[in-house]
């Protein structure tokens, strides 16, 4: 990754004002449902944008960001740099690190990402972090929770939502119940072959950005070593595949192929020097 600045979405004003930095304004989502003609809509960027900053939002209020902007800055241009050789690099990638013990890592529609500061903690190196960044983005990319969404969503949301339209108004808590119901997905977990795909594809894109691509089997390896009675990764475990199943269709994937791919030493000092000297 080049030593340059690369830009930062917000950081600052993340940090102060977490629940409202992503801007989710109403008018937009008005004019989303005002666009709703039926419940299997195709939902274009700008509303898969929209959806997941209201979903953030959600989720910045059960946990805020962590009071660091050196480590905010470093994680979002880590994302930002592996965001640049996905399929879709224009999205407005916005990183974030949560103040939370919990061993966890999450993305919502549109490109934002959040990683705990429970999970940063017991990684290893910035391949490592690649490896969990680019798995959370190929859900944005393959659209996995707003896949989810829809269905979760039934069609009496997304009628209501089409009705509100017809009648040339919208109702605040018809768009509150499309959040929420955005929202209780991150609850349930994603089906298991999208974690599955989420991890096949990762490798790929954070190899392609210059990472070992053997981080993200590392951080599954953590995983599966740890005591499965530990409270902080209760959820980890509750919405994800067990991690010795991930490990296992990613040996099969991989082989050999990825084997003449080495660990970057000069991610390794950047890692040190913003993330394991803190700990």
């Amino acid at each position: 990754m080049p030593n340059r600045t690369l830009p930062l979405i917000g950081i600052v004003l993340l940090l102060s004002t977490p629940a409202l930095a992503f801007d989710f304004d109403l008018q937009k989502a008005i004019d989303f449902a005002k666009k709703a003609q039926q419940a299997s809509k195709t939902i274009d960027e700008p509303e898969e944008i929209e959806i997941g900053h209201g979903i953030a939002a959600n989720l910045l209020g059960a946990s805020p960001l962590l009071p660091d902007n050196k480590v905010q800055q470093y994680v979002n241009q880590v994302g930002r740099w592996i965001s640049l050789h996905s399929e879709r690099p224009d999205l407005p990638w916005q990183f974030g690190v949560l103040d939370s013990s919990d061993v966890n890592a999450f993305a919502t529609p549109g490109g934002t990402i959040f990683i705990t500061n429970g999970l940063l903690q017991r990684l290893n190196n910035e391949s490592e972090l690649a490896g969990v960044l680019a798995h959370e983005m190929v859900h944005v990319l393959r659209k996995h929770h707003l896949a989810a969404l829809q269905k979760s969503a039934r069609m009496d949301i997304a009628s209501e939502l089409a009705g509100e339209a017809l009648k040339g108004k919208a109702d605040s808590a018809v768009l509150d119940k499309a959040i929420k119901a955005g929202t209780e997905v991150y609850a349930r977990g994603l089906d298991k072959d999208d974690e599955f795909e989420a991890d096949r594809m990762g490798i790929v894109i954070a190899t392609r950005a210059g990472y070992d691509p053997f981080g993200l089997p590392a951080v599954l390896q953590m995983l599966e070593a740890s005591n499965a009675k530990d409270s902080s990764l209760a959820l980890m475990f509750k919405t994800h595949p067990a991690p010795q199943d991930r490990l296992s269709l990613l040996d099969k994937a991989m082989g050999d192929r990825f084997d003449a791919y080495a660990a970057p030493a000069q991610t390794d000092k950047r890692f040190s020097n913003e993330i394991a000297l803190r700990k």
